[in-house]
């Protein structure tokens, strides 16, 4: 059974920095994260492979890292410059197979979230 528990969420101002947490259970060719807004549909926000690619989504390019310490199973999201607009529910996420990219298809297992919230 596979689990990925999300912490590091919370409340902060515009230009904020905040770094997300994804502990996970056993090892994935990919991992993500993805964000959801109210009343807007998830969308991916950075994958990370298990080489170490990575790819971000335009919107917070420059702005997010993501990066991963597979001694500690963890995935993290280092955020800065936060703006309003990043305000949403945070998951990761993990595909098993030897594709990734940023749409919610390819992803089977799922963590719970944990919020953000940016104030201008």
């Amino acid at each position: 059974q596979v689990q990925l528990v999300e912490s590091g969420g919370g409340s902060v101002q515009a230009g904020g920095s905040l770094r997300l947490s994804c502990a996970a259970s056993g090892t994935h060719y990919c991992m993500g994260w993805f964000r959801q807004a109210p009343e807007k549909e998830r969308e991916g926000v950075a994958y990370i492979t298990s080489g170490n690619t990575t790819r971000y989504a335009d919107s917070v390019k420059g702005r997010f890292t993501i990066s991963k310490d597979n001694a500690k199973s963890t995935l993290y999201l280092q955020m800065n410059s936060l703006k309003p607009e990043d305000t949403a529910m945070y998951s990761c996420a993990a595909a098993g197979g030897a594709v990734c990219s940023l749409s919610t298809l390819l992803y089977e297992y799922w963590g719970q979230g944990t919020q953000v919230t940016v104030s201008s």
